[in-house]
């Protein structure tokens, strides 16, 4: 295991036990950064309006195609230490 890939699981792990829940917008960021740094870019159909929380997570995730994968765990780590710290969010 590379040290990115211990890292990005620590922060996994650290992102759980943060003492304030973060706004909807950084959760969104959270899960795109997750999704892109574990899959790549977004795939399948986009959910109706039947389902905007969905629908949301799905143009949170799309809005990084392209991004390499590597470079999205590093910004999840990036985000979550900010969390910790009380900067982020």
């Amino acid at each position: 295991m590379s040290t990115l890939d211990a890292r990005f699981e620590q922060a996994q792990v650290d992102v759980k036990t943060l003492t304030e829940k973060p706004g909807n917008m950084t959760l969104l960021r959270l899960y795109a950064l997750f999704k892109q740094g574990t899959q790549g870019d977004v795939s399948g159909e986009k959910p109706g309006f039947a389902d905007p929380v969905g629908k949301y997570k799905y143009d949170a995730w799309a809005s990084l195609k392209g991004t390499a994968q590597d470079q999205a765990k590093t910004q999840y780590i990036e985000l979550v230490e900010s969390l910790k710290s009380g900067t982020g969010g």
